[in-house]
């Protein structure tokens, strides 16, 4: 029946679109305007314009028609338009429309899932650089709908001044982001196939693998050797001539990361560094988040590697802080600092279509505004943003080689989705899960970027290309490469503190939690968690390709199993792992024989990052490293240890029994206090009263190359004026670490790292009085050690040199004694006892 129906209403429907074409043809067009003006919505404007032009059709009167008749009009051809119409109405009556509904609910269901279809694929086919062009634009609009919606009475009482012109500014980067046709960003997409503007773009890359040094660190050790033999018969008060290079100490300085504190205080310690001589004799220097920082600016235009420079820079530069609206979009709206500090972000997105653009860009960006831009903004220099160009500053080994660190965090798949753990318990699968990295550590020199996790790297000048198989991807299928990635995107991940995981944001907050009343309970139950915590990170790290991927069973044994499915992988700050950048420097080929590590951490004690490389050296079975370095745990020293055991010894049973029961109170009580509290407390009493701490101002360990019989073997002590001579001087002597911890010091008033707001990591600004004071703290708590350290550096010379010669010596006599055995030597007549 309802098939019936549908036919009979299709023949009704054609038949009514017969007899309208039958009725219109032939039809002058003037004689069918009053059917589409009646339908027009001006209809009603050009009524007189119908009736003085336009013919009447059927409703007209019957004296009207005749006298159209008569001047040979035919209105009847109107009629016949009007009747085939009402016709058709009446013939679409007598049959029901459920049909025809449905059908053309269904047509249109099917017209709406062709356009979802559409916008599916048009948004699949998404580039990056579309996706960031089309949310910025929505931003925008936002933003404008936003501040128009407030009168102006509002804004001047609510908002600063400033804040009016923040709709506009965003709109006009919108609109150098749009890459029209002279746009900012346009421009900066030409200028990236500029072989002459970026000279690296011209070459292809591959994939080293290769536990050695590549050639270019290799050469720079080589010269610079030279260099830091001059300058230590300079600091010791040699004479040069008499300095043999291969006894010269490669030394090491390491900076711990804190933001603008662990920059401003490094500064003042690799100055006063300097001023002593030492720094000269430096051959590699790491750093983690703001000593990264401080690295860059030393290599850099800037300061031509001038430390003093390096202060007055600082002094003009960050007294306002980054995200500071006038001065942010001043930075990035106004030339020349527009196009330097966007290029990264333009080439990142426009050259990668699946590139992430997220908070650590922004805050590089931002960093970079403040960091990498001189007073006055006009001498900013393009080179500065290429950390590959620092090679012009140790190409002939006249400074230090800087080495930048970043991490990444690997979270083991336990559920048995990867074919490593499919087979296998799930026991044993949380104990593989146990042995894989959770953080590898990533290196970036002026020459390249290198993990040891994997034994692989990639030249510096590559960093940002996509890469496959060991080969890297051109992005528009011909010669072209993307230039290199810029330092406004890398000073963004070298600092990116705010991407920890749950577990690190907890342990900050941790204290406070504890101090309320009644939730012990609940941290507890948080605490509980850690180890799923350490899993999350609420703000995702940077993402950049990964130069491994597809290289499965071409790398290091070490490398995680799921490395090689991924185009990509995220970097974050080195300090989630360790905030002291040792790894590093124990490098196999660095051969480094001193490290001074400079610890400007939130906590110095509490964190005991010395600890952690500790743990770090043993796992990679680091020969000569010293054992147990790091503050001492929380236990009471062995002088205090040895009165309590004297104090414990009983002269009879009943007195026995009461020093029992006394120990059990005594314990019992002691159990009620929170031994964290406890320990917090301690840590910043130390810091505040270096003298009454473990360690003072300056500590030194060295450790040894001889076989250890125990397990684990014993912890090195810490040496004294009395043993550094001889324990240094031991052939069998290994490793030296001198330990500066950023301490208070009653020298300098105005300044202490545990009490002053203005320490804090998150602080981002300092004044010029602020900078002086810890300057000064840095050159003081130096000043402490600086004779400590000069020995020591002595004792490590004297025992290369001593090492040297009696290899010499042996080697003299094992070739004296093969030429007796040749006859060559000791002939009869010349001096033996025949003669």
């Amino acid at each position: 029946m309802g098939s019936f129906r549908r036919s009979q209403q299709l023949i009704a429907a054609c038949y009514a679109r017969q007899l309208s074409r039958l009725a219109i043809h032939g039809t002058p067009q003037l004689a069918r305007a009053p059917i589409r003006s009646g339908a027009s919505p001006i209809a009603s404007r050009s009524s007189r314009l119908q009736q003085s032009h336009f013919p009447r059709g059927f409703f007209s009167s019957r004296t009207r028609r005749q006298k159209e008749t008569a001047d040979g009009k035919r209105p009847l051809a109107v009629a016949s338009v009007a009747i085939s119409f009402i016709g058709g109405l009446l013939i679409y009556s007598l049959y029901p429309a459920d049909e025809l509904r449905q059908a053309r609910l269904a047509k249109q269901a099917e017209k709406d899932l062709e356009k979802a279809n559409d916008a599916s694929k048009s948004q699949a086919e998404e580039t990056a650089w579309s996706s960031f062009a089309r949310r910025f634009e929505d931003f925008s609009n936002v933003t404008d709908i936003e501040w128009s919606s407030l009168s102006d009475r509002i804004v001047d009482l609510i908002v600063p001044e400033w804040s009016k012109a923040v709709p506009g500014q965003i709109r006009k980067l919108q609109r150098e982001l749009s890459m029209a046709d002279g746009s900012l960003a346009s421009e900066i997409w030409q200028e990236a196939h500029d072989p002459f503007v970026h000279p690296e773009i011209q070459y292809s890359a591959k994939v080293r693998v290769s536990d050695e040094l590549c050639d270019e660190e290799k050469e720079f050790l080589a010269r610079r050797k030279k260099i830091a033999t001059a300058a230590l018969a300079r600091y010791l008060g040699l004479n040069e001539k008499d300095i043999n290079p291969d006894d010269v100490p490669t030394i090491a300085m390491c900076g711990s990361g804190g933001g603008l504190r662990a920059l401003v205080a490094g500064t003042g310690s690799l100055l006063a560094t300097q001023e002593d001589g030492l720094f000269d004799c430096v051959t590699y220097t790491s750093g983690v988040s703001g000593s990264c920082w401080l690295q860059s600016l030393y290599h850099s235009s800037l300061t031509n590697c001038r430390l003093d420079r390096i202060v007055d820079h600082l002094k003009a530069r960050i007294g306002v802080h980054i995200a500071y609206p006038p001065a942010a979009f001043s930075s990035v709206t106004t030339s020349p600092t527009n196009k330097l500090l966007l290029s990264s972000v333009v080439e990142k997105l426009k050259g990668d279509d699946k590139a992430d653009f997220g908070l650590v860009d922004v805050y590089g960006i931002l960093l970079a505004a403040r960091l990498l831009v001189p007073k006055g903004e006009l001498g900013v220099n393009e080179r500065d943003f290429k950390l590959s160009n620092q090679r012009e500053y140790i190409k002939y080994g006249q400074n230090p080689m800087p080495i930048y660190t970043a991490v990444r965090h690997e979270i083991p798949d336990i559920t048995g989705t990867e074919p490593k753990l499919s087979n296998t318990s799930p026991e044993r699968a949380k104990e593989i899960a146990r042995q894989e990295a959770w953080f590898q550590w990533f290196e970036l020199t002026p020459y390249e970027f290198f993990c040891e996790e994997f034994n692989a790297g990639i030249p510096t000048w590559a960093l940002g290309r996509r890469f496959k198989d060991g080969v890297d991807v051109p992005p528009e299928g011909n010669d072209f490469h993307l230039p290199e990635l810029r330092m406004p995107i890398m000073m963004g991940i070298f600092g990116s503190a705010f991407c920890a995981t749950l577990s690190h944001y907890y342990r900050e907050i941790r204290p406070l939690v504890k101090s309320l009343t009644g939730f012990s309970t609940i941290d507890e139950m948080i605490y509980g968690y850690n180890k799923d915590l350490e899993k999350v990170h609420p703000v995702d790290p940077a993402q950049i390709p990964n130069f491994t991927y597809n290289m499965e069973g071409k790398l290091r044994f070490t490398t995680p199993t799921t490395i090689h499915n991924n185009e990509y992988i995220q970097l974050m700050d080195a300090g989630m792992s360790n905030n002291l950048p040792i790894y590093p420097l124990l490098r196999p080929g660095r051969d480094v024989d001193v490290i001074v590590a400079f610890d400007t951490s939130a906590d110095v004690k509490t964190d005991n990052w010395l600890s952690v490389a500790d743990g770090y050296a043993r796992q990679r079975d680091i020969k000569g490293w010293p054992i147990g370095v790091g503050w001492p745990k929380g236990t009471d020293s062995a002088q205090k240890i040895e009165q309590q055991l004297d104090a414990a010894q009983a002269s009879s049973a009943a007195d026995a029994e009461t020093k029992v029961q006394q120990a059990q109170r005594d314990q019992k009580m002691h159990q009620t206090k929170s031994n964290d509290e406890d320990q917090s407390a301690k840590a910043k009493h130390d810091v505040e009263h270096p003298e009454d701490s473990d360690l003072g101002y300056c500590t030194i360990w060295v450790g040894t190359t001889e076989e250890r019989s125990s397990e684990p073997p014993p912890p090195t002590k810490a040496l004294t004026d009395d043993t550094m001579a001889w324990q240094l001087t031991e052939p069998s002597a290994g490793i030296t670490v001198v330990y500066l911890p950023f301490l208070a010091n009653p020298k300098v008033d105005g300044v202490n790292p545990a009490t002053s707001d203005y320490m804090s990591t998150w602080n981002f600004v300092y004044t010029p009085d602020q900078i002086d004071k810890v300057v000064a703290l840095a050159r003081a708590n130096y000043a402490e050690g600086k004779d400590q350290i000069r020995r020591c550096v002595r004792a490590v010379y004297e025992r290369k040199k001593k090492m040297r010669e009696d290899c010499e010596a042996a080697a003299r006599k094992e070739r004296y004694r093969r030429l007796v055995r040749l006859g060559i030597a000791d002939r009869l007549g010349e001096g033996d006892h025949f003669s």
